[in-house]
């Protein structure tokens, strides 16, 4: 890659990270779901992933550090207990795709995550501690196949009985437990690389500083119309995703 298209991908990704910020540094999600298509498209789909985990380790990280006196420490024991070993079994699954199938599999999964996630908030599910395990099996594994489960994530966490700072906190923490355990997967598998590890790095810096900056914006956001911003997003990556494997 030359000079010039190295400063293009740069300043896109950059003005990309602070609009996710803004997504994500609220809500718990949104990162790396407008991130993906770019990411996708600039390094392709299997080296996209380690790029995005690194991200979002940044934005855990973030977040973690903000409410770290609201995180629930049991339900974050309990999730990562089956996630961690569910994720490197993801990922194992995942170098064993080809790159078509891997751009198809993230794409859906974006577009299907819009009906799951309003059918859940429908049926107004509860879970007790202990099926948090369950989740955090499901969910490790989805995490080492495709890129971001944030959005699935949330609403096991809201029927935990989780809210604000509380969510946001353990939500964090115990996603951040099986990103690090995807990393060390991709590093074993050879994905996890410097140019992976840096172009995280530095997106997750654009990524903090548009949390940051634009709190303001997005608290000002009925939560309904945000909410159909979110969707909107997964809507238009998923298609996007989807056109580039065709």
């Amino acid at each position: 890659m030359n000079f010039p298209d190295l400063i293009i991908q740069v300043l896109v990704l950059g003005v990309l990270g602070l609009g996710a910020g803004v997504l994500g540094g609220v809500i718990g999600f949104g990162t790396t779901i407008m991130l993906m298509p770019a990411l996708v498209y600039f390094y392709g789909p299997i080296q996209a992933i380690p790029v995005i985990a690194m991200v979002a380790t940044v934005a855990n990280l973030s977040r973690i550090f903000l409410w770290w006196r609201w995180i629930n420490w049991r339900v974050c024991v309990v999730y990562s207990l089956t996630g961690v070993p569910a994720v490197m079994m993801g990922v194992n699954t995942l170098v064993s795709l080809n790159d078509k199938a891997v751009e198809t599999t993230l794409g859906l999964f974006l577009i299907g995550l819009i009906p799951i996630r309003r059918w859940m908030q429908k049926k107004n599910l509860h879970l007790t501690l202990w099926q948090m395990c369950f989740v955090g099996a499901g969910i490790g594994y989805l995490t080492g196949i495709v890129a971001t489960t944030g959005a699935i994530n949330t609403p096991f966490f809201l029927a935990y009985g989780l809210t604000k700072g509380g969510f946001l906190g353990t939500e964090a923490l115990s996603t951040l437990s099986i990103l690090i355990a995807k990393g060390v997967a991709f590093h074993q598998l050879g994905f996890l690389n410097v140019l992976a590890i840096s172009q995280g790095l530095l997106i997750g810096f654009f990524v903090i500083v548009g949390s940051i900056f634009s709190k303001k914006i997005v608290l000002a956001l009925p939560e309904k119309k945000f909410l159909l911003v979110m969707e909107l997003v997964m809507l238009t990556s998923g298609l996007s995703i989807l056109w580039m494997s065709i």
